[in-house]
C-alpha cells in the first residue's frame, strides 16, 4: 500500500525585524469571538511565474479561510511589486487600507527544487514584520505555501499556524444501505486526498499520536475487530492487539508512548491504558457505569471521559494512572466524546439535548461551557495543533460532511472531501 512520504523542509533564512510600532498596530486578538479580518495584501510572488502565482494564491487562501484575514482584491493594487528586497510604497498600500504587506519570490534551483521567501511588512509602522526562506521539491509546492501563510498567522496573531497539517478521515461512498468506508488522508483544506486502505474491510475510528506522523484504527479485516498501529511516513503497519470488546478507539499519551482505550465487560466497559513497548494493560476505572471515551491532558497527567455512573452520559476528569474522578459537566441531555485540547484550556464534547446534537468546549474543571454550534447531527470534534480551530463531521441526512470552525463559535467552514467524510482526526504539525 504505497503512502507518500512526508516531504522534508530546509528552513534556509529567516530575516526578522521587529519594532513596537509594528507589535502595537498589527495584531489579531483570535480569542474574541466575530472579529473583524484584518485587511491584508497579498501580492503575486515574483519568479517562477505559474508555481509563484500558486504559492501566493494558496497563502491567501489559507489566511481567508481562517476568518481573521480579508485578503484585498488584486485589482485594486497601485503599486506592483517586482523587487521584494526593496521596501515598498507604503502609502499606495495605506490608501487601499492594507494594515498588512506580503510580498515574496519563487526561483526554481538548477537541482529542480524550489526556493521560496516572503516578506511581511507593517504598512502603517513602515516596518518588516517577519520573513523567512524555504527550499523543497517542485512538486511540493503547496507545502510551502502552507509554511508561508503559518509564518504570517503565528506573527500577526501570537499564536502557531495550522495550515502545514492533514486531517485523517472515514471515506464513505456507495449506497447509504451498503457504504464502502476506506481510510483517507488530506491535507487541512481538503486538498491532496489519499488513500490509507483499499475499502475491503470495514475501518473505523482513525486517530492521530500528538507527538508522530502515526494513527490507530479500527478495522474488520477478517470479520474481527482489529487495531492497527499505521506510521504514515513509512507506511509501516502492525496489530496493535485484538479487542474484540473494545468500545471506544484508542488514543494516544501525548508522548506517543501509550494508548488509553475502552474494553466492554458484559454489561459494562472500563478504561484501560496499554504500553505500546510492551503490549501491557493497566485498568484505570473498575465498576458498574460504562466508562468511554478516553482523552489525555496535553501533559499526560489527566484523562478526560464520559461515563454513565450518574445515570446518563456526562463528562468526568480522573488522574492518568486512575483514582477518584471528579465529574465536570452537569448540564441538561447527555455529553459524549471528550477531547483536550493541546493547548489544554479547553475540553471539546458532543452534547445531546431536546433532539439535537451539538458541539462544545468547556474548561477543565467544568466551567465556561459554551455550545458553538448545534444542528441535526454533529459528532466527532477533533482539534488543530494549535488548539485554535476544530474540525467535526456533521450528517444532514443525505450522509456525513467535514466542517471546521474556531473555538469561539465563528467561522464555520465546509472542508471540500471527494466524498461523504466522517470521523476526522488531526496531525501534529509536519515537520
Amino acid at each position: 500500500m504505497p503512502i507518500a512520504d512526508i516531504i522534508k523542509f530546509a528552513l534556509v533564512a529567516c530575516v526578522v525585524a521587529f519594532a513596537g510600532a509594528a507589535d502595537a498596530q498589527v495584531r489579531v486578538d483570535i480569542t474574541q469571538g466575530n472579529i473583524q479580518p484584518m485587511p491584508i495584501a497579498i501580492t503575486d510572488f515574483v519568479g517562477d511565474s505559474e508555481v509563484a502565482v500558486q504559492i501566493s494564491t494558496l497563502v491567501e487562501n489559507d489566511l481567508r479561510r481562517s476568518g481573521l484575514f480579508l485578503p484585498i482584491d488584486r485589482a485594486a493594487f497601485i503599486e506592483r511589486i517586482t523587487n521584494v528586497d526593496a521596501p515598498p510604497r507604503f502609502g499606495d498600500w495605506r490608501i487601499i487600507n492594507a494594515q498588512a504587506l506580503v510580498v515574496g519570490r519563487v526561483l526554481r534551483q538548477g537541482d529542480g527544487r524550489l526556493k521560496a521567501e516572503f516578506r511581511l511588512w507593517d504598512v502603517f509602522g513602515g516596518q518588516q514584520m517577519t520573513g523567512a526562506q524555504y527550499t523543497a521539491a517542485a512538486a511540493d509546492w503547496r507545502r510551502i505555501a502552507h509554511k508561508i501563510a503559518d509564518a504570517i498567522y503565528e506573527r500577526i496573531t501570537g499564536e502557531k499556524g495550522y495550515f502545514d497539517t492533514r486531517v485523517v478521515y472515514v471515506e464513505e461512498s456507495g449506497p447509504k444501505n451498503k457504504r464502502v468506508k476506506r481510510l483517507a488522508i488530506m491535507d487541512q483544506d481538503g486538498h491532496g486526498t489519499r488513500y490509507l486502505t483499499r475499502g475491503d474491510d470495514l475501518v473505523l475510528t482513525p486517530r492521530f499520536s500528538p507527538s508522530s506522523q502515526q494513527i490507530t484504527y479500527m478495522s474488520y479485516a477478517g470479520g474481527n475487530p482489529q487495531v492497527y498501529l499505521l506510521n504514515i511516513e513509512t507506511g509501516q503497519r502492525h496489530v496493535l492487539g485484538n479487542f474484540p470488546n473494545m468500545s471506544f478507539a484508542p488514543r494516544f499519551s501525548p508522548d506517543g508512548s501509550r494508548v488509553v482505550l475502552s474494553l466492554q465487560e458484559g454489561g459494562n466497559s472500563n478504561i484501560f491504558a496499554m504500553d505500546l513497548g510492551s503490549k501491557q494493560l493497566q485498568r484505570l476505572t473498575e465498576g458498574a457505569a460504562i466508562d468511554t471515551a478516553p482523552s489525555y491532558s496535553p501533559d499526560g497527567s489527566q484523562i478526560v471521559f464520559e461515563s454513565d455512573r450518574g445515570g446518563r452520559p456526562q463528562i468526568y476528569v480522573m488522574p492518568a494512572g486512575g483514582g477518584q474522578a471528579q465529574r465536570i459537566s452537569f448540564g441538561e441531555g447527555s455529553y459524549n466524546t471528550p477531547v483536550w485540547s493541546p493547548r489544554g484550556d479547553y475540553i471539546a464534547f458532543t452534547k445531546q439535548s431536546g433532539g439535537s446534537f451539538s458541539i462544545g468546549v468547556m474548561r477543565p474543571d467544568g466551567s465556561g461551557e459554551r455550545l458553538l454550534t448545534s444542528g441535526y447531527h454533529n459528532e466527532g470534534p477533533t482539534w488543530a495543533p494549535n488548539g485554535r480551530v476544530l474540525m467535526f463531521f456533521r450528517d444532514q441526512g443525505g450522509g456525513p460532511k467535514l466542517f471546521t470552525m474556531d473555538i469561539t463559535g465563528f467561522n464555520e467552514q465546509a472542508v471540500p472531501t471527494q466524498a461523504f467524510a466522517s470521523d476526522p482526526a488531526w496531525s501534529p504539525p509536519l515537520n
